[in-house]
């Protein structure tokens, strides 16, 4: 029901609360949000780094996501996983238990000592701070998927790509990983027609728990 009443209706958005006013304070939300946490976050993100050089390979785990209408970029996150994780992907393919394009599986096994933590902590998604100062992504908004997850998306599920993709939304504070794909793909598409500067400050404050551990984070 919910996917017939956004397709008949989203076609309506410039009416809705989109206006250059919206887009202008959500940017300078962005920037002031994303270099408050760089200051903030500097030393923890320093030990992490240290940390993860320590096991070996790059600090950095750089891939590339779909943005807003469809837009390529390089998203940057902590490595949380081995050197071969992709290698190894196709292994643990049969036990993915995303429905979906998607894959996630609990006990990941290419995860790292220090991957466990920062995943938890969900320290390894801080480096997006610097895409949302460059203006890949926003404070809150869609998760940003592969293009191969896109390109299986319905056209329902691509109406969530309308909103600039962000470090937090609905599905971050409402269970994250004990959430079904359709159910995610949902609630993205319903963030996009509820967006409000206020919607948006109310899911940062939300957010802020994941930070001291979230029970569904992996």
């Amino acid at each position: 029901m919910l996917e017939v009443k956004y397709q008949d209706s989203y076609m309506l958005e410039s009416e809705l609360i989109k206006s250059n006013y919206y887009h202008f304070l959500k940017r300078v939300i962005d920037i002031i949000g994303a270099l408050a946490g760089i200051i903030i976050m500097f030393i923890p993100c320093l030990i992490v780094s240290l940390l993860i050089k320590k096991d070996g390979g790059p600090i950095f785990f750089i891939q590339r996501r779909v943005g807003q209408n469809g837009k390529e970029f390089n998203m940057y996150k902590f490595r949380s996983m081995c050197m071969n994780a992709e290698e190894l992907l196709d292994k643990l393919k049969e036990k993915n238990e995303m429905d979906g394009p998607m894959f996630k599986i609990k006990d990941d096994p290419r995860i790292t000592k220090v991957g466990k933590f920062i995943r938890k902590t969900s320290i390894d998604e801080l480096p997006q701070l610097l895409n949302i100062l460059k203006g890949d992504m926003s404070i809150v908004g869609p998760r940003p998927s592969l293009p191969k997850e896109v390109a299986e998306f319905t056209d329902f599920q691509k109406l969530r790509l309308v909103a600039k993709p962000g470090l937090t939304c609905y599905w971050q504070v409402r269970g994250r990983n004990d959430i079904g794909f359709e159910e995610w793909m949902e609630m993205d598409v319903q963030y996009c027609m509820d967006r409000t500067i206020l919607l948006d400050i109310i899911l940062i404050f939300k957010t802020v728990n994941v930070l001291f551990g979230d029970s569904s984070a992996s």
